[in-house]
């Protein structure tokens, strides 16, 4: 991830590169070793995408421009499974849909500072 860290939280990474001449879009990394089952994994992935649609519209340019960011966020640790009754718990959901939320408001409070 060259772009570097621009966001973290205790279980997500949230990665920025810039791309010339592209769109810009959003990327989800959930590794085996971290969520190892697929449901896990799928559900996880569902959530990175549905909280990046609601709040990345207004930061990204529907355009093409030279400058557009392409995000890519990262499953840098696991969610303890004892925690959670099953693998697609709606707690689970909670949790991530919360963390996420977290992430991406680190991008936000980035771009309102001059």
């Amino acid at each position: 991830m060259a772009g570097g860290i621009v966001s973290r939280t205790a279980h997500f990474a949230l990665h920025r590169a810039v791309l010339a001449g592209s769109e810009a879009w959003v990327g989800a990394l959930v590794p085996k070793r971290w969520a190892r089952h697929a449901v896990t994994r799928n559900a996880i992935k569902r959530q990175i995408y549905a909280v990046s649609a609601q709040r990345l519209t207004d930061m990204l340019s529907p355009a093409p421009d030279p400058a557009n960011p392409a995000y890519v966020v990262r499953l840098r640790t696991a969610f303890a499974r004892t925690s959670f009754v099953s693998a697609s718990s709606l707690a689970l959901k909670r949790a991530v849909r919360l963390e996420l939320e977290q992430l991406l408001a680190g991008i936000a409070a980035q771009q309102d500072r001059p």
